[in-house]
C-alpha cells in the first residue's frame, strides 16, 4: 500500500509538461494544415489591421461605434496570436511538447481575451442600442470618457475572474497520462486530465462561463429585442434598411462566437466529444476571427467607402 502511494505521488510530481496532439491523427498532411493556417493567420493580422487604420485615420468613422470595432480588431488579433503561432510550431516540430507553466499562461490569455470579447460585444450592443432607441441623446450618453470607460472595464474586468481560474485549475495534482488530445490548451480538455475530484473546478467553471458568456448573451438578447422593435416602428423604408445594415454584421458575429463559446464551455461533460471539441475550438479560435473583419467590412458602407478612399490614396 505505501508503495502504491509512493509510485502515485511520484506520478503527480514529475508531470512537468504536457504533450498537445493538435493535428497528429493525420501526419502525412502536416505541410497543407501548416500552410493554410499561416495564410488565416496572416489574413486575420492584416484584416484587422485594416479596420483598425482605416477606424483611425477615415474622419468619418471617428464615432463610439467604429471605436469599439478597432477595439474588437486589436483584441481579435490578440486572440490568435496566443494560439495560432504555437499551433504552427508543433506542426512544424511534430512534437507539441509544452511546459505546464506555458500551457497555464496560454489557457489564461485565452480565456481572458475570450471573456473581454463577450464583454466588448455586449458593449457595442448597447451602443447600437442607445444610437437606434435614443438617438437624441446618442452622443450625451455615448460621450469619448464613458466609451474609454466601457472598453477599460471590458479588458480589465475578466482578468481577476481568469488567472484565479487558471490558478486553481493547475493547483491540481496531474498524473497518468500527459496528452492532450486538443492543439491549445484549452479548459475541458486539461481538466480531465486532472486527478482526484474535480467537482468543484467544473462547478467554477460553469459560474464563470454564466458570468461571462450567458448573462452577457441575455443583454444581447434583450438590447437588440428593443432595437427590432423601435425600427419596425420606423416609417420609411429606408430608415429601416439603414438600421438594419447597422446592427446586422454584429448580429452574425454574436451568433458565431456566442454559439460555439456555449457549446464549448456550458455542454455537460458527459456529453463531451474530444474529436467534436476540437472542431468547434477551430471553429472558435479560427474561422470566426477571419470571417469578423470580413462581415463587417462587407456588410458596412461606411467602412467600405473609407477602405476605397485609402486604396485610392495609396495607389496614387
Amino acid at each position: 500500500m505505501k508503495n502504491k502511494l509512493k509510485t502515485e505521488k511520484s506520478n503527480v510530481t514529475t508531470m512537468m509538461e504536457f504533450v498537445l496532439l493538435g493535428f497528429s491523427d493525420i501526419p502525412n498532411i502536416w505541410w497543407i494544415l501548416f500552410g493554410i493556417f499561416l495564410v488565416i493567420y496572416l489574413t486575420i493580422l492584416m484584416c484587422n489591421s485594416i479596420v483598425i487604420l482605416i477606424t483611425k485615420i477615415d474622419p468619418a468613422l471617428q464615432t463610439p461605434m467604429y471605436f469599439f470595432l478597432s477595439n474588437f480588431s486589436f483584441l481579435e488579433i490578440c486572440y490568435v496570436t496566443v494560439t495560432i503561432p504555437r499551433m504552427l510550431m508543433d506542426l512544424l516540430s511534430q512534437k507539441g511538447n509544452i511546459s505546464l507553466l506555458a500551457c497555464a499562461t496560454q489557457m489564461c490569455f485565452v480565456l481572458m481575451f475570450g471573456g473581454s470579447e463577450c464583454l466588448l460585444l455586449t458593449v457595442m450592443a448597447y451602443d447600437r442600442y442607445v444610437a437606434i432607441c435614443n438617438p437624441l441623446h446618442y452622443t450625451v450618453v455615448m460621450n469619448q470618457k464613458v466609451c474609454v470607460q466601457l472598453v477599460i472595464a471590458s479588458w480589465v474586468s475578466a482578468v481577476p475572474v481568469v488567472i484565479g481560474q487558471t490558478w486553481q485549475i493547475f493547483s491540481l495534482p496531474f498524473c497518468g497520462s500527459n496528452t492532450i488530445n486538443h492543439f491549445f490548451c484549452d479548459l475541458p480538455p486539461v481538466l480531465k486530465l486532472a486527478c482526484g475530484d474535480t467537482f468543484v473546478n467544473e462547478i467554477a467553471v460553469y459560474i464563470v462561463a454564466v458570468v461571462f458568456v450567458t448573462v452577457p448573451f441575455l443583454l444581447i438578447v434583450v438590447s437588440y429585442g428593443k432595437i427590432i422593435s423601435n425600427i419596425l416602428k420606423l416609417s420609411s423604408a429606408r430608415g429601416k434598411s439603414k438600421a438594419f445594415s447597422t446592427c446586422s454584421s454584429h448580429l452574425i458575429v454574436v451568433i458565431l462566437f456566442y454559439g460555439t463559446a456555449t457549446i464549448t464551455y456550458l455542454q455537460p461533460k458527459p456529453n463531451e466529444s474530444e474529436g467534436i471539441g476540437k472542431l468547434i475550438s477551430l471553429f472558435y479560435t479560427i474561422l470566426i476571427p477571419t470571417l469578423n473583419p470580413i462581415i463587417y467590412t462587407l456588410r458596412n458602407k461606411d467602412i467600405m467607402v473609407a477602405l476605397k478612399k485609402l486604396l485610392t490614396k495609396s495607389l496614387q
